[in-house]
């Protein structure tokens, strides 16, 4: 609930604060009476007042005076003065008036009328503006929930998969003796079951630690001349068990000359061998899939095009997000969070390329295409402006 809006009324006659009071009473407005510019001054020291309605003529400090003080001082030199005046005053007195700081007069004897259609519009403004700082409050303190959210998020991720690590590597230990020792054909299968999930907790810790680092600009780019023909043959061998357990069949159209690239060939690698074990993910058994490695001016681009599922335009636009997943594809997502392609876009946007995806709709097949420059590779700390050279 808003505060109160607070009058100030200074004149040294009681009657004239009584007259004042009474014609400005209402419930949401607080009303500061002084008898002299003195205990207006003091006033002021402890309130935010919206106006201040100030006789000109008291003995001592006088109307025009206790207007100059406030306007010499920070915290009430933007309080709008109105002045009481019981004479006509003349075009250079009014000036005056004007200089120290009014913004209107009022003659004696107030016409109730003209007082409060006038006062109306100050409270009003200083309502306005407590509804904005309220606001402008409010939407920072939810900018910085927002912000406090994302970073334990962030540690969180970073926490979560290095505590999965060590307790799976000792997995990975067990399973490995456990194969090597004499056993039967169930044991085996078991074995062979329990490895080939592990090995599926271990990419998806993988990608948790990478989606981290990325987030905190931690990911360095080791950047070095290579055949990006390599890293297609490599990430196809990393996908071809997974490829195979779907029946598909895939296709390779590679130049036949080297493609030189200079980039961090393992983080390239592994964006195209993402983007496989997608397509084999989410395409039906007996599919098609197909890796295209071209050149254009100044770019190389990997496309792996299927006949899988598809994509709508709208799933097209948020597949690239951190944990967002098609509704319509979570039966074939066999456990995954939805991090894979949020960090292929990322991974590939730190080597200053971009991801593009192309589909003719649901059941239609999709195409994903990485385009990667030949020049002008960034790395994460040239992308972050808090960073500085050491």
């Amino acid at each position: 609930m808003s505060t109160p809006v607070k009058f100030l009324l200074v004149d040294d006659l009681a009657e004239n604060l009584l007259s004042l009071e009474a014609l400005l009473r209402r419930d949401d407005l607080v009303l500061l009476m002084a008898k002299s510019g003195d205990e207006a001054l003091e006033l002021l020291l402890d309130h935010d007042v919206a106006l201040a309605l100030i006789d000109v003529q008291m003995p001592g400090l006088n109307g025009f005076e206790l207007a100059e003080l406030m306007r010499g001082n920070e915290r009430t030199r933007r309080i709008p003065i109105i002045f009481v005046t019981a004479g006509t005053h003349s075009a250079e007195r009014r000036f005056q008036g004007y200089e120290a700081g009014a913004v209107d007069f009022i003659q004696k004897p107030i016409e109730p009328d003209v007082l409060r259609s006038k006062t109306d519009v100050f409270f009003e403004i200083y309502r306005q503006r407590q509804m904005i700082a309220e606001q402008r409050d409010l939407l920072q303190a939810q900018a910085d929930a927002l912000k406090l959210s994302d970073r334990r998020k962030d540690e969180f991720l970073a926490v979560l998969a290095h505590e999965l690590r060590n307790p799976l590597a000792a997995l990975r230990g067990g399973l490995e003796l456990l194969q090597r020792a004499p056993a039967n054909e169930q044991t085996a299968r078991i074995g062979s079951l329990m490895q080939e999930q592990m090995a599926h907790l271990f990419r998806l810790v993988d990608d948790l630690l990478d989606a981290s680092r990325i987030t905190q600009g931690k990911i360095e780019l080791r950047n070095a001349p290579f055949d990006l023909r390599e890293a297609v043959l490599s990430a196809v061998e990393m996908a071809r068990p997974a490829i195979e357990a779907q029946r598909h069949t895939l296709a390779l159209n590679l130049p036949d000359e080297p493609v030189e690239l200079l980039a961090d060939q393992v983080r390239i690698t592994q964006c195209i061998a993402n983007l496989l074990n997608n397509s084999a993910k989410y395409t039906p058994g007996g599919g098609h899939i197909a890796v295209t490695l071209g050149i254009t001016s100044g770019s190389c681009r990997v496309t792996v095009s299927d006949n899988g599922l598809g994509l709508t335009p709208d799933a097209s636009a948020a597949i690239f997000r951190m944990f967002e997943q098609v509704t319509d594809h979570v039966q074939h997502a066999h456990g995954g969070l939805g991090i894979g392609l949020a960090l292929v876009k990322q991974l590939i946007e730190l080597h200053g390329g971009n991801i593009t995806v192309t589909s003719d709709g649901p059941n239609r097949g999709s195409a994903f295409t990485l385009e990667i420059p030949r020049v002008g590779v960034r790395t994460a700390e040239s992308m972050d402006p808090s960073a500085v050279p050491g």
